[in-house]
């Protein structure tokens, strides 16, 4: 499943590009989107984040695609790979710029960890 951003002023860090917190951040909350719809009733929460690695800087005014893909399902979690692309402005094609991988695990209301539904194919596998 793929999503979308613009990088601007706001997310800068002081040499003039994206900063990697704010990253870190749409990463974070982009995979969350893509297992939510994948374990539907299911309270996920970020247990890590795996290998991350800031390829090139981003320059301000770029269109960022989260391109994120179920890895592996567990009993009680499931990982996601995320790899961000920029389509920097006057560019002619999207660069990655961004790795990781992203594991969530199902939770109850005490935050304890449940198992989770298997999936004969996740939601996310079929865009």
């Amino acid at each position: 499943m793929d999503n979308y951003t613009i990088v601007r002023q706001e997310h800068l860090n002081h040499y003039g590009f994206l900063f990697g917190g704010a990253m870190l951040k749409w990463v974070d909350e982009f995979a969350w989107l893509v297992a939510s719809r994948d374990f539907p009733g299911c309270p996920l929460v970020t247990v890590g984040m795996d290998r991350i690695s800031f390829h090139q800087p981003v320059a301000n005014g770029s269109i960022l695609r989260f391109h994120i893909l179920p890895v592996k399902q567990g009993a009680t979690s499931v990982r996601y790979a995320v790899n961000v692309f920029a389509d920097a402005p006057g560019a002619y094609e999207e660069k990655e710029v961004f790795s990781t991988t992203v594991t969530f695990v199902h939770v109850d209301a005490q935050g304890i960890k449940q198992p989770l539904p298997r999936q004969v194919k996740l939601r996310s596998e079929e865009l």
